[in-house]
């Protein structure tokens, strides 16, 4: 790839991916190729959209009091446009399901009209409105015969015309009628009716074309669920819902289609999906790429190496494991397979960094915004519970990558000029000391400036930004054209020329993790100006760097750059459709649950199938997210998961004295939603992987689950420790044990599975290792053995207890009472205490209102919405127990033994290795 105002090379493995390509233009953008006017019409409409959203998403409207949208009514528009362009630019027949297109139609049209049926049955009370069922059986036929035939892909037919506008209509509904939807709730008339039905009809469908057919099946089975109840067994049998009350929840108020999913997607995840299209119209991931391979190619195994730090970088911006296996993918395998790897492992590696891209803060697939509305906590605060498991997961697959090739004997990719150790040293640490010296005086030097300047501070900021980018771009253009390593160009190009040619990339991701991290700004808010700057670099970059050259043609460029402009914002827009039908289809899970109490049925269920083993719910949970999330996209099946199964955790987990933060369970299920992309015989990144490497997918993605079993440990870990989310650290010493120990502790259990240490590891000590990697990771379990982690105290300190629970801790009640369906309850919770103050304060802020009363305490209301709810605490109950941490010695002692018996299997191997 070149410099900045080049055009980029061709990619290493485009011929070798045509099937990975046809995957990822069909999952992110649509697979169509219509002609001129349609494809502007469509052109259109996707710039719009990235309009419509930047405009909402901004403090403009608000200063100027000119088009402010409420929140609900802007969800109608979003979703208007994701499924008026889902029939436009996805044909009937998806590439998803080639093979079993007409099958596929036939079983919607059968199902739809059954579950339409039903819901008639349960509305034979309300017979004159007979004719809702007809309209909507009659477009549910209509909109499934294109599934019966091959689609066209060079043009749209006047059947998908009319549902795009239909659907369109269907979901903006909310928008235009809002007002008058508001003064009669839970009233719907014959025309929300038909509305409603065939929205949810057309979205099922849209839902089908754009991400294949298992999400559509799982929500078309709960809207069946729905009507079903009276009908289902013992165990999941409840009352039923008429299909006016059934609508009135999914489609016509904000609990089930409109609600909180979408609202996410609305209001944070398009900004950033934006942000990363943006990125990489302007060059970003090309540049990542260079770096990575200039920095690690040379290394053993060095095309893997890069290949795990590229897709890292890749992914903390991408919202798809899809997209981020094959957009670097197509550089990365061609080049391991190079080296010396072999196809199914060469593709694995990929799958498993670009899949981990969805682990990495500050945006997780777009599951971090999701968890700030389902946790009920600040948005740092979930990227600091999730940073930690993200970034040793990732030196751990650097780790394994290694020993992959100590394996097979592989070496790196040649230099330009070799650079002695002593340099490298030098270089490394200059670097780090330097960083670290900018980070302090930027942080710091920007405090002062707002200190002094007072609200004026944002102009001067904004001048020092300026000079950064002008000053990086000055930079960029001394820098001769850098090639990207090919099949053709197996030399690495030097680390510091590839650096500083595209350095001004990293400005936009700096004020967006400014304004997240430092500033605290709303995500949406972040995500906003972060958009600015990269619309301003994506119009200057060119023209700039043209002047900085001496070179002509200013007009041209700047043309370039608003082409780049307007193409990155439609791209943006594209890779939309996908989560905002996603979202959609998956609100009608989540208003399924609300109707219906499912999830208390899931409770009972694995509780009864574990028998009350912690450790079997736990397998059985991550089964059933597995399962769950097969072939769904990370945005969908983290919302499925955390709905379904997150509560089973905390709940089952409580009545067995397992005190399980709330964040440990959504990141738990998450972990194992985003692992369905992996696993066979399902997992799309695999397949995507496979058809770049030309292997075989299932053996790629068992390879590949092979490489992902750190990631499938780290859950059990950290919900057994949850420092290893940062939960209880109380000073900077516990930090840096916590790291290193679960650093180490996940190096040592990558030895173990990958069955190679210094060489390769007999039976006896495999076994050693895991043991040692469990002490490290866990090692209060052997610590409470010898002594319980938590003592009681009076319920009467209640409040002096919350007060002394570090900012950022947690509170250890257990409450008594009778829940909403007449149950007697006692459970044990962890309550966010968030910043400091008085007990009493932190207790409200938590939404926990409490009355002491003597000996007793009683809970006095309990805040909708708020962190005490959503632990399960209900008003009127009792709190029986204030539980702290004991006093005892430090579990990390266990840290010794450990490494003792680690050093004793590394003799071991040594003489091993000597005598051979």
């Amino acid at each position: 790839m070149t410099a900045p105002d080049q055009t980029p090379a061709p990619r290493a493995g485009a011929s070798a991916a045509p099937e990975a390509a046809q995957l990822v233009v069909s999952m992110e953008a649509g697979a169509r190729d219509p002609g001129a006017l349609t494809r502007a019409l469509i052109y259109a409409t996707a710039l719009a959209w990235s309009l419509f959203q930047v405009w909402i998403a901004s403090p403009f409207g608000y200063w100027l009091g000119f088009l402010v949208i409420p929140e609900t009514q802007a969800r109608a528009i979003h979703l208007a446009f994701a499924v008026f362009l889902a029939f436009l630019a996805f044909p009937g027949w998806s590439p998803l399901a080639r093979r079993h297109r007409p099958v596929a139609g036939v079983f919607f049209v059968i199902f739809g009209l059954g579950v339409l049926g039903l819901a008639a049955y349960n509305h034979l009370s309300e017979l004159p409105r007979a004719g809702v069922f007809a309209i909507i059986g009659a477009v549910i036929v209509a909109m499934s015969w294109p599934n019966l035939r091959p689609a066209p892909l060079t043009r749209v037919p006047a059947m998908d015309w009319g549902l795009a506008i239909l659907a369109a209509f269907c979901a903006a509904y909310l928008f235009i009628y809002h007002q008058e939807l508001a003064r009669r709730p839970g009233s719907p008339t014959p025309l929300d009716l038909v509305v409603a039905g065939c929205g949810m009809a057309l979205l099922l469908e849209a839902t089908r074309r754009v991400l294949g057919p298992a999400l559509m099946i799982i929500a078309g089975a709960f809207l069946f669920y729905t009507f079903a109840g009276p009908w289902m067994p013992d165990l999941l049998a409840h009352r039923g819902a008429s299909f006016g009350r059934a609508m009135s929840q999914q489609w016509l108020s904000n609990e089930g289609v409109f609600g909180i999913a979408l609202g996410v997607s609305t209001s944070f995840v398009f900004l950033f999906v934006l942000f990363g299209a943006l990125l990489e119209r302007a060059g970003a991931g090309g540049y990542f790429i260079r770096v990575a391979f200039a920095l690690l190619g040379h290394l053993r195994g060095g095309p893997a190496k890069a290949a795990v730090v590229a897709s890292g970088l890749t992914g903390v911006v991408s919202g798809s494991s899809i997209a981020n296996t094959v957009t670097t993918g197509t550089f990365t395998i061609p080049l391991m397979r190079k080296v010396g790897l072999s196809a199914p492992k060469a593709g694995a590696v990929e799958v498993a960094s670009s899949v981990n891209g969805q682990l990495m803060p500050p945006v997780m697939g777009a599951a971090a915004f999701l968890m700030v509305e389902y946790v009920g906590i600040p948005y740092v605060e979930v990227i600091r519970h999730a940073f930690l498991p993200a970034v040793i997961a990732y030196i751990a697959l650097l780790y394994i990558v290694h020993l992959e090739a100590l394996k097979m004997g592989l070496e790196g990719l040649p230099r330009l000029r070799e650079v002695t150790l002593v340099r490298r040293l030098v270089s490394f640490g200059l670097t780090v000391s330097g960083l670290l010296i900018l980070a302090g005086v930027v942080y710091y030097g920007l405090g002062w400036i707002k200190t002094v300047a007072g609200d004026d501070a944002i102009w001067i900021i904004g001048v020092l930004v300026l000079g950064a980018y002008l000053g990086l771009m000055f930079i960029a253009s001394r820098v001769d054209e850098v090639h990207m390593v090919d099949e053709d160009h197996l030399v690495l190009p030097d680390p510091g020329p590839t650096i500083r040619s595209g350095l001004h990339y990293l400005l936009p991701v700096i004020v967006l993790i400014w304004c997240l991290v430092v500033e605290r700004l709303s995500p949406g808010l972040s995500a906003f100006w972060a958009v600015m700057f990269m619309c301003f670099i994506l119009l200057t970059q060119r023209p700039i760097m043209a002047m900085l050259r001496g070179t002509h043609g200013y007009a041209s460029a700047l043309r370039r750059g608003v082409v780049e402009l307007a193409d990155g914002m439609v791209q943006g827009a594209r890779n939309m459709v996908g989560i905002g039908v996603a979202t959609a289809a998956a609100g009608i899970i989540v208003g399924t649950v609300a109707m219906t109490g499912i999830g208390l049925v899931m409770t009972d269920l694995v509780e009864l199938l574990s028998g009350g083993n912690i450790l079997l719910m736990l397998l059985l949970t991550a089964l059933i997210c597995l399962i769950l999330g097969l072939g769904l996209p990370t945005t969908a099946n983290y919302i499925i998961v955390a709905t379904l199964m997150a509560p089973v955790i905390v709940d089952l987990g409580a009545q067995h004295n397992l005190l399980i933060p709330l964040i440990a369970a959504h990141l738990f299920v998450f972990y194992f939603g985003i692992m369905a992309d992996v696993t066979p015989p399902v997992g799309l990144a695999s397949f995507a992987a496979a058809a770049v490497a030309r292997a075989d997918p299932i053996s790629t993605g068992v390879q590949a689950f092979w490489y992902s079993l750190r990631t499938v440990a780290l859950p059990f870990f950290f919900v057994f420790n949850t420092q290893l989310l940062l939960i209880g650290i109380t000073s900077v010493w516990q930090l840096l044990l916590t790291f290193f120990g679960a650093l180490a502790g996940m190096l040592v259990f990558a030895a173990a599975t990958q069955g190679w240490m210094i060489t390769r590891n007999r039976v006896a000590e495999t076994a050693l290792l895991l043991l040692v990697a469990f002490t490290l990771f866990v090692p209060g379990y052997w610590m409470d053995r010898l002594h319980p982690p938590l003592e009681t105290v009076e319920v009467t300190q209640l409040q002096q207890v919350a007060e002394e629970t570090s900012p950022g801790g947690h509170l250890r009640l257990t409450v008594e009472g009778v829940d909403r369906d007449g149950r007697d309850v006692s459970r044990t919770v962890m309550l966010p205490m968030g910043a400091a103050g008085s007990g009493q304060e932190r207790l409200t802020r938590a939404g926990l209102g409490i009355m002491v009363l003597g000996d007793r305490v009683s809970v006095s209301f309990v805040t909708f919405g708020s962190p005490a709810e959503r632990v399960g605490i209900e008003s009127g109950w009792q709190v029986t127990e204030v539980l702290v941490p004991a006093d005892r010695p430090a579990p990390e002692w266990f840290y010794l033994p450990a490494l003792a018996v680690l050093a004793i299997v590394v003799v071991l191997q040594r003489r091993r290795v000597s005598a051979s």
